[in-house]
């Protein structure tokens, strides 16, 4: 199969997924003005009353702890800050559209979000023992949580190749990102940044989806997030919580732990703070219940 031929098809299946919603859309815009105030978020979340409403689930659920019940939206924006809004806004809008059982040919679905929620705890728990900023931990975890979107599209589109680059894996104990552009010719950060450029994500979002497996070809502004990620995406394949086809991940460069500040004996201590709250985050992959 040439590259191209697989990029074609994969590029066929993104222009066939349902768009981002046109208030995602403007909530991105408007959060990228540092001169949003939780009024204008406000306004533009409540022209769609579905988003609306699973943001304050989300707000309101065992994943923020806040103690008591949040009606207003203007409040949460206020407690939690315009930065975290916009990322529950943009992590429930695309789940809304990755998360469906026809969209996992060759991966199992359960594992697979397992396994990504496990990422996004991971980040955004290293990120927070870094001292990181608390409005900048929910990027970490969003930027975990759809770091492998780019495998939705190509077990589809691709499912009988994504089966063959798995058993690669296997068989040569390989990453399974080396296996899939060996069997496929095109790999997921690929994909990802294909399915970015269709839904016009920017930022530590897109970038993580592209870049989080070429840590040194990137020259970007979000290192700080790539590294982070890559970390809990090295930690959440050691420990086998989830799945996402990759039971030989790369070994990452010391440099890495160094960059970011930490030991790698802190991975140590995370399995049960990790534990604890994947079964809180469960929430984001119920908001279409």
């Amino acid at each position: 199969m040439q590259d191209s031929d697989s990029a074609r098809r994969v590029r066929e299946y993104v222009g066939g997924m349902p768009s981002l919603p046109t208030t995602v859309s403007k909530v991105l815009e408007v959060c990228n003005n540092p001169k949003t105030s939780p009024i204008d978020l406000d306004h533009v979340i409540q022209l769609d009353p579905v988003l609306m409403g699973r943001v304050l689930k989300l707000i309101n659920s065992a994943y923020y702890s806040l103690g008591s019940q949040v009606t207003s939206l203007v409040r949460a924006i206020i407690m939690l800050g315009v930065n975290t809004v916009k990322n529950l806004a943009l992590s429930s809008a695309v789940l809304d559209r990755v998360s469906s059982k026809k969209d996992f040919r060759a991966l199992n679905m359960d594992a697979f979000w397992r396994h990504s929620l496990c990422v996004g705890v991971t980040a955004k728990l290293i990120a927070k023992r870094r001292g990181v900023d608390p409005k900048g931990l929910e990027e970490y975890f969003a930027a975990g949580l759809l770091h492998d979107i780019g495998k939705i599209p190509l077990n589809n589109a691709l499912a009988d190749e994504y089966v063959m680059a798995m058993s690669a894996a296997d068989r040569e104990r390989s990453s399974i990102y080396s296996a899939e552009r060996q069997v496929l010719g095109i790999d997921h950060c690929e994909a990802g940044g294909i399915v970015s450029e269709s839904w016009k994500l920017t930022g530590a979002i897109a970038d993580t989806v592209r870049w989080h497996h070429e840590l040194e070809a990137y020259s970007g502004d979000f290192g700080d997030v790539l590294r982070t990620i890559a970390v809990a995406d090295f930690f959440a394949n050691r420990e086998g919580i989830g799945f996402s086809g990759s039971r030989y991940p790369d070994k990452l460069s010391p440099e890495v732990f160094g960059l970011l500040g930490i030991e790698k004996s802190f991975l140590e201590e995370l399995e049960d703070p990790v534990n604890a709250e994947i079964e809180k985050a469960k929430v984001f992959l119920k908001l279409g219940g």
